[in-house]
């Protein structure tokens, strides 16, 4: 009995050359284009119908945001080293610890005031998926630290 099925012989395939493109550009650029095309149309619709003095602080808000992300645009992100992104790692591992400590708090104010019948497994019972969403955040932020804390410092030269 023959058991391998004739559909499986080998049919030369044609190899596909894809177009490279010849125009990259940086992320930031694409960024801050994208944010534009976005940006000015809900700007103009929203104009028509704001009052003229928030209309005016909106413009001028709209007019910052373009300046920021041309300023956002020039940073060439292939210079910034490893150790100058320390301090925003640490910033995020921490704001990821201090945001999940903040909502478990939130969730146990909530249950102890709108819930006080229910007892402390019941509340885990009702509400595990909400603290295991935090808890898992405050982890995320510690597993963060513990990562910066255990990368090499640079030797600092006398």
């Amino acid at each position: 009995m023959d058991f391998e099925s004739k559909a499986n012989d080998q049919i030369p395939t044609e190899n596909i050359e894809f177009v490279e493109l010849t125009n990259t550009r940086k992320p930031l650029q694409l960024l801050r284009d994208t944010e534009a095309l976005l940006r000015r149309p809900t700007v103009a619709t929203l104009s028509r119908i704001l009052p003229p003095k928030l209309n005016n602080r909106f413009q001028a808000t709209s007019s910052l945001a373009d300046d920021s992300f041309k300023e956002l645009a020039e940073i060439d992100l292939e210079t910034i080293s490893d150790f100058e992104l320390r301090p925003a790692r640490i910033r995020v591992g921490l704001s990821f610890v201090g945001f999940g400590a903040l909502m478990i708090l939130v969730l146990l104010l909530y249950l102890n005031t709108l819930h006080p019948e229910l007892h402390t497994g019941e509340q885990i019972r009702q509400y595990w998926y909400q603290y295991v969403w935090f808890v898992s955040l405050g982890v995320a932020g510690m597993f963060m630290l513990g990562r910066e804390t255990m990368r090499p410092m640079p030797k600092r030269r006398k």
